[in-house]
């Protein structure tokens, strides 16, 4: 059952991929398409994590891949928050076609399959690896608003052809929404480490990479706020710093492996 649903959820990823591209060429009924299709493509693997969570006799996300199906997951369900809505529809240009790779990438390495035997039962630990996942995936969908904003900057500058034809957010709300992001993300980051640390200190276990890691991500997000709402930063400088701060969110999953 869960591999009958892997590809129906990757092939609708990947036909809204191909209609935002569509849509940024030549906007119109191709940005409707594309969002028909990350909806049902979320819905079905919204099925496919409910499968595997009946069929697993604990936390079933607890490999490399599993991290990778259970983060494409929370990345497009934060995208249709508002990623739906014509002024953000281009938004999903910098979501939807990473995600479905990553979808591809997960199913390779066992991460859509049925787990029969999971590592761990414990509602708090499975409540460590959704916590700091549901982060990440603030942080994906802020580097996203951030690249968005970065892309509409540089046409603004330029005075490209069609600008005006193209429905993009302003630059302030962009500028806002990055930042109104992280500021959410964070506090979920910080409680997820919290837990995290919680269970090192029950358990006697000792710090990893992943949560060396962990911990320099949530002090460059909260070095990110602090610049924001203290230093004053704000466009180009704010939205290249969540871009950059990615790239440990990135470095984070490639090890994560929940044991």
């Amino acid at each position: 059952m869960a591999e009958l649903l892997f590809w129906p959820a990757l092939l609708a990823y990947g036909e809204a991929a191909v209609a935002f591209v569509g849509e940024a060429r030549r906007p119109g009924i191709a940005g409707r398409f594309a969002t028909w299709g990350v909806r049902l493509g979320w819905l079905v693997q919204t099925a496919l994590l409910g499968v595997q969570a009946s069929r697993s006799e604990g936390f079933p996300w607890t490999s490399w891949s599993g991290v990778l199906n259970l983060f494409v997951w929370l990345v497009v369900g934060a995208y249709l928050i508002w990623g739906c809505r014509a002024r953000f529809r281009l938004l999903g240009l910098a979501v939807i076609p990473p995600a479905a790779a990553l979808l591809a990438l997960a199913h390779a390495g066992g991460g859509t399959r049925a787990a029969r035997h999971a590592d761990y039962g414990s509602l708090f630990l499975a409540l460590h690896v959704g916590l700091v996942l549901a982060a990440f995936a603030g942080f994906t969908l802020a580097a996203a608003l951030a690249a968005l904003y970065l892309w509409q900057e540089r046409r603004l500058k330029r005075r490209a052809r069609g600008i005006l034809r193209v429905r993009v957010p302003s630059l302030s709300a962009l500028d806002e929404l990055v930042a109104r992001t992280i500021a959410v993300a964070l506090p979920i980051l910080t409680i997820g480490i919290g837990v995290g640390i919680g269970r090192l200190v029950e358990s006697g276990g000792g710090f990893d990479a992943v949560v060396a890691v962990t911990l320099v991500t949530w002090a460059v997000y909260g070095g990110f706020l602090v610049l924001r709402y203290v230093a004053g930063w704000r466009g180009r400088r704010s939205a290249s710093l969540a871009l950059v701060a990615l790239t440990l969110v990135v470095a984070t999953l490639p090890i994560a492996h929940f044991s």
